[in-house]
């Protein structure tokens, strides 16, 4: 088990936030979401030809649903858990209000309330940066998954960049901030590698990994955060601006998939 200064209570604090366009925690979906989902349901349709319509999923980390509401609209039978109360409330009324059918439920990762083999994807994003025992996760997501099921994830790398780029840059310094300060602990960032090789011990093997980067340079990227702290545009702007891209690069942010080995799709 890690130990860690990261400020998870922050999900319970701001959770009447996460639909709110100018909120550091809705920058995910306009920031976020269009690459890694986009992602995701390339794979698991075009790809693996998983027609997703039915498929029951499971949220691992669902905070306000941004991304469970997105696998619901592919047509998934979605279930959303988050060890955060005040989030999982926020999401059930905003799925509500949308007229989607997707079941939410207090409950951490390292401890998922369902049967063994009770799901054919699971995703966990944006999530496994913030646990105090990743391989427990790893195991109870091996464990709910059917064999032959899709496992998709998304985190931060553990390297020299990751650490300028997303603590130093995005946490730490004032003039650059866009995170809230100990939202993240820089030493619970993974390695793909070390990802993998868990994942391996349950019996998930990795299929592919992909990095995720913002578009435009540095210079662009420095330009637009000024913009914005300046006042010049708000947040919700600057999340579009800086919308992430699937890429070759990990060395800050990856995602990929994985498959429950013993099942038609491993191959």
């Amino acid at each position: 088990m890690r130990s860690y200064r990261a400020d998870n209570a922050i999900y319970d604090r701001m959770a009447d936030s996460w639909w709110d366009p100018d909120s550091p925690l809705h920058f995910l979906r306009t920031a976020v979401n269009p690459a890694r989902f986009g992602y995701f349901r390339d794979v698991l349709i075009h790809r693996l030809g998983i027609a997703p319509m039915g498929r029951p999923a499971l949220d691992v980390g669902c905070g306000g649903g941004l991304l469970t509401e997105e696998f619901a609209q592919l047509g998934c039978r979605v279930t959303g858990i988050d060890s955060s109360w005040p989030s999982i409330e926020v999401a059930k009324a905003h799925a509500g209000r949308m007229g989607l059918e997707i079941t939410y439920m207090v409950a951490a990762g390292e401890a998922i309330p369902f049967k063994d083999r009770s799901f054919d994807i699971v995703y966990c994003c944006d999530v496994l940066e913030h646990v105090r025992d990743v391989t427990r996760v790893i195991g109870e997501i091996a464990r709910v998954l059917t064999p032959g099921g899709i496992y998709f994830y998304d985190t931060i790398n553990r390297t020299l960049w990751s650490n300028l780029l997303m603590i130093k840059f995005l946490q730490d310094w004032e003039w650059s901030r866009l995170l809230p300060c100990d939202l993240h602990d820089w030493s619970m960032f993974i390695k793909p590698r070390e990802l993998h090789a868990l994942m391996g011990e349950y019996g998930v093997a990795n299929r592919e990994t992909a990095g995720m980067s913002p578009s435009g340079n540095l210079f662009g990227l420095i330009y637009n955060i000024r913009s914005f702290k300046r006042g010049r545009i708000p947040l919700g702007e600057l999340a579009r601006r800086l919308r992430l891209k699937a890429s070759k690069d990990t060395s800050a942010s990856y995602m990929g998939y994985a498959i429950k080995l013993g099942g038609s799709t491993e191959a």
